[in-house]
């Protein structure tokens, strides 16, 4: 029951944010700084999940102007976990399949963000070329799931090497974001879902390498995320034991 309530009113906040951008977004149509606006709601959505989320080590980014972000991508929560670490002026890279979605392809399209056609790999080779170009012309950073797909509890897949051939074009900083381990964590029926980290870690700079490192520049950040997302799931793993025992002591006591 407690599923089926949040998962109306999650649909209830999907539909009405996306009337609502359509009506925002109408005279300024995917401008960069909508995603940023409408991420700040969407970022709420943990608390519909019964989640506690920790956000932190976003002003490690305060001063960066243009950037490549990449993140882990576990699955449909990662919409709970992720946006409200999305800066300023950033838009994400998802695959164009997403536009179909009802009334979140709309919002995604209308707020700025860029689609992509993985299925077709000369284009998506364009894509990069152009949105490398874009980040300086339009000023914004991008956001973007190296993986490629949704990891489903296998750990951090391999990345591809797009976001980092396009941060080496670019000439742009790539910024780390790691979110602790979600898989078989939520529970729509479970009133508390515990507590989920995410993380931004110290952007990397990328002018020592040439458009030919990218893959090496992919299995450095992959091993640097890696390495941080073990860390984080230790530390949820302290936090939900430390609070088990508070509550079990409590009940001592009440007894």
């Amino acid at each position: 029951m407690l599923s089926f309530i949040r998962l109306v009113i999650a649909a209830i906040f999907v539909v009405f944010t996306t009337i609502f951008a359509l009506i925002y977004c109408l005279f300024s149509p995917r401008d960069p700084k909508h995603v940023y606006f409408f991420c700040r709601w969407f970022n709420q959505l943990h608390k519909i999940a019964g989640l506690k989320l920790i956000q932190r080590g976003t002003e490690k980014a305060a001063n960066i102007d243009k950037s490549v972000y990449i993140s882990n991508h576990q699955s449909v929560f990662d919409f709970v976990t992720d946006p409200g670490m999305l800066q300023p002026r950033t838009v994400t890279l998802g695959k164009k399949s997403l536009q179909w979605v009802p009334f979140f392809g709309s919002l995604y399209w209308i707020t700025g963000n860029i689609l992509i056609d993985r299925e077709n790999k000369s284009k998506a080779r364009n894509t990069i070329q152009q949105v490398a170009e874009a980040i300086h012309k339009r000023n914004l950073s991008v956001w973007v799931y190296p993986e490629g797909t949704r990891s489903k509890g296998r750990g951090l897949l391999p990345f591809k090497s797009g976001a980092f051939r396009m941060a080496i074009e670019a000439g742009v900083p790539i910024i780390p974001m790691c979110v602790s381990t979600t898989h078989n964590k939520i529970d729509l029926n479970r009133r508390d879902n515990g507590v989920v980290i995410a993380e931004m870690l110290a952007p990397i700079d990328i002018t020592k390498y040439d458009i030919q490192d990218a893959r090496e520049l992919a299995d450095y950040c992959h091993k640097l995320m890696a390495d941080k997302i073990a860390e984080l799931d230790a530390e949820v793993e302290c936090i939900e034991l430390e609070k088990e025992k508070a509550k079990k002591q409590f009940e001592a006591k009440s007894s």
